[in-house]
């Protein structure tokens, strides 16, 4: 069992293979457990499909649409919800405010650094306001400069949003700077002391 309380910053370590990325996937919704139920504020969210979950992930390669701005990038979620677009272009300006990215939203991805993209993926995650964000080695991709800076904006962010984060990383020094760290053994989870 694992219990996430609202605003709780948990990194996940533990060595290639072990489940860290499967973990992230099943409470995503991307993949459905074999057994056990995934739960969120008491309601039963297994079945549910990823687009109906309150949770958004930050991938270790970006994921961004390359031929969307990066406006556009961060606006997709809320798009699909149908907000309105004055409440669209506001929550868009302030999440790109704060990873540091207010001045890029014209640009398109390939015209970004590997950090910069990975800021708009973040802000991407943040702008429709989840209950958790899921972060599968957001600094792997990154050159360790560049890293550091990405380790410091996701550190930044922790204290000023307030909500969960799951973070995977083989970086124990990241880990212990962040939050809770859990170490999972061949698909067994363990309290890092």
């Amino acid at each position: 069992d694992l219990d996430i309380a609202d605003g709780e910053f948990i990194t996940l370590l533990g060595p290639s293979g072990c489940g860290k990325t499967t973990l992230l996937r099943l409470l995503a919704g991307f993949e459905i457990p074999d057994s056990g139920t995934i739960e969120l504020n008491g309601a039963d969210i297994t079945a549910l499909p990823p687009e109906q979950r309150p949770l958004n992930t930050v991938f270790q390669h970006y994921a961004l649409f390359p031929h969307m701005t990066v406006f556009d990038n961060v606006a997709y979620g809320l798009k699909m919800e149908k907000r309105p677009k004055d409440e669209i272009r506001q929550r868009v300006e302030e999440a790109l405010a704060m990873v540091q990215l207010g001045d890029f939203a014209r640009r398109k991805p390939h015209q970004l650094s590997g950090g910069q993209q990975q800021r708009v993926a973040i802000a991407r995650a943040l702008v429709n306001e989840p209950e958790c964000v899921l972060m599968d080695e957001p600094t792997g991709n990154l050159d360790e400069q560049t890293g550091e800076s990405v380790r410091e904006l996701i550190e930044s962010l922790r204290d000023q949003i307030g909500i969960a984060f799951v973070l995977v990383t083989h970086d124990m020094a990241m880990a212990r700077s962040l939050g809770r760290v859990l170490r999972l053994e061949q698909g067994e989870l363990f309290q890092e002391l």
